[in-house]
């Protein structure tokens, strides 16, 4: 751990941290504090996985991408660079350069790079089937 400026703490190396259900590894975080020593920032950067839990949507995610930065006061993850994100127990995944989660409302909104897609995979029951 190292702390370069007051506010900026910086974990190199094999980083793992955990918040209750939630697990982030890392090569490197930096945690961004306010004069109260409040975290309003965490950047991991460097073969970053995750689990992530969100009780007030019923929802779990775990991926991997290249940056991830997370804003815990809007409750925001924000995922760069070859990112890889599955909602445990569905078949919903999502895989782009940039994709956004608000845990507050559960939603995800992704962006791709020039010339290649975002790809979204959900499973949407057949309604034929349904009805038989």
């Amino acid at each position: 751990m190292e702390m370069k400026k007051k506010g900026i703490t910086t974990f190199n190396g094999n980083v793992h941290i955990i918040k209750g259900k939630d697990e982030l590894n890392a090569s490197k975080v930096v945690v961004l504090t306010n004069k109260d020593r409040t975290p309003y920032q965490y950047t991991a950067q460097g073969d970053v996985s995750f689990y992530i839990s969100m009780p007030d949507n019923n929802a779990s995610y775990r991926g991997d991408a290249g940056r991830v930065v997370y804003y815990p006061l809007k409750k925001e993850y924000q995922f760069y660079t070859n990112v890889h994100l599955y909602q445990v127990g569905t078949n919903r995944k999502i895989f782009g350069e940039e994709v956004i989660l608000n845990a507050q409302d559960g939603n995800a909104r992704a962006i791709g790079k020039e010339k290649v897609p975002v790809i979204m995979i959900f499973n949407i029951p057949d309604s034929q089937k349904d009805n038989n």
